[in-house]
């Protein structure tokens, strides 16, 4: 049948950020602090489904937590929030130093999101798992893992518990409910449903917890994870951090038409929520308000939290060709560690002294650290691992081929 329409090429929408917008203009829906209701652990997908528009906040622009999210945290649990993101903070510039010294081939830091890892840490529990990408090394200061056993596996020396078999950065610790970072980006967010589904089979008590980038929520196994979490009602928290930036595009790409990334939980029939990811109170709430919903076994949630990126994407990227050079200054929600600091000192639980003293002491801790790491050497300085570990921790009994491989390398047996 023929159509008085005239024909027209078809075309498809290239996302392209608008002409000058920074993330400041991004952060849509953006709502004041202690506006947003807790809802009941139980409570209906559609009755929480607001909360993918909004924003929970906890902490006011005076330092004042208000609103139904006020965790109960004691002022040591957040003085030991706040030495934890300094911690990190300070870990990061050292390794980035190191970069820039030669003595550490790649690095990534997690500058401005600090409060994210290190706050839904201490809301978990021993025995959770976690399974991260390469910008969650809060999760392991705050689970106390040595931060030298880290800078050994940065420097690739020796003494690296991966035996430089991984790239720096992609950690692994199980004793510390650490999965192995995949570079893999997205494969990790189905692996966390698995595991989670395991212990739910198993009878277990121990729920995990799936991290990705805003970006790498564009890969298929993200989707392929909310469906079988959804499906199975696993007791999974699913985090997307959105930080803004997926190496060099922004987030409208992998957006798309969502209003925003919590919106892709909602059509799973996901609770899903989003929360100012640079607030250590809200970010501590939420965490544990999920973490209950899932040892309840009222299934998964998805969270989205919204950050910033503050530094590079990683030691090979240049951002001042992409981002503006005021994007930091002008992002409404601040920093992290900040907001944490004027809290306690609002609240009479803190001071300029003692947070001064504070930062010697964990600037103290990293250089100590940094000094034994670097006393081994690293891959930079030809500190190689031995070649015959390559075969080491694959197969419980090697088989003949390969035990034949490793002679070859001087093994032996």
């Amino acid at each position: 049948m023929e159509s008085d329409v005239d024909p027209v090429g078809l075309r498809l929408r290239i996302p392209e950020p608008a002409r000058g917008q920074q993330p400041a203009d991004r952060v849509r829906f953006i709502s004041g602090a202690g506006e947003m209701r807790k809802p009941d652990l139980d409570e209906k997908v559609e009755r929480v489904a607001l909360m993918r528009k909004q924003l929970v906040r906890v902490l006011d622009d005076d330092g004042n937590a208000v609103g139904e999210w006020v965790p109960d945290l004691s002022p040591e649990a957040k003085v030991a929030g706040l030495r934890d993101m300094l911690l990190v903070r300070a870990f990061d510039a050292r390794m980035l130093r190191a970069h820039r010294q030669g003595t550490v081939s790649f690095y990534m830091q997690a500058l401005g999101e600090e409060a994210i890892a290190c706050a839904q840490q201490h809301a978990l529990q021993t025995g959770d798992m976690h399974f991260p990408t390469y910008r969650q090394q809060g999760l392991l200061v705050a689970a106390g893992y040595p931060i030298v056993d880290m800078m050994n596996q940065v420097l690739s020396n020796e003494f690296d518990p991966l035996k430089g078999r991984q790239l720096p950065v992609l950690y692994s610790a199980k004793s510390h409910g650490f999965f192995s970072i995949s570079g893999n980006l997205a494969t990790q967010y189905i692996q966390a449903v698995g595991w989670a589904m395991a212990s739910a089979l198993r009878g277990g008590t121990e729920i995990a917890c799936a991290w990705i980038g805003e970006g790498a929520s564009a890969e298929s196994d993200f989707h392929a994870a909310l469906v079988f979490a959804s499906t199975y009602q696993a007791p999974v928290i699913l985090n997307i951090v959105n930080n803004h930036w997926a190496i060099s595009t922004p987030e409208d790409f992998a957006r798309g038409a969502s209003a925003t990334f919590a919106d892709r939980g909602y059509g799973f029939s996901i609770p899903a929520v989003r929360v100012d990811g640079n607030d250590y109170l809200a970010a501590y709430a939420v965490s544990q308000w999920a973490a209950e919903r899932a040892r309840a076994n009222l299934g998964p949630t998805l969270i989205e939290w919204i950050t910033l990126r503050s530094g590079a994407h990683s030691t090979s990227d240049d951002p001042s060709v992409y981002r503006p050079a005021d994007e930091k200054e002008k992002f409404p929600l601040g920093d992290p560690v900040d907001r944490l600091r004027r809290h306690l000192v609002a609240s009479g639980e803190w001071d300029d002294e003692r947070h001064t003293d504070l930062e010697h002491e964990v600037a103290q801790q990293v250089d100590d650290a940094f000094a034994e790491a670097s006393s081994h050497g690293s891959v930079k300085t030809g500190a190689v691992g031995d070649p015959r570990s390559m075969f080491d921790d694959v197969f419980h009994e090697l088989p003949p081929h390969l035990l034949e491989q490793r002679a070859q390398l001087g093994g032996g047996d």
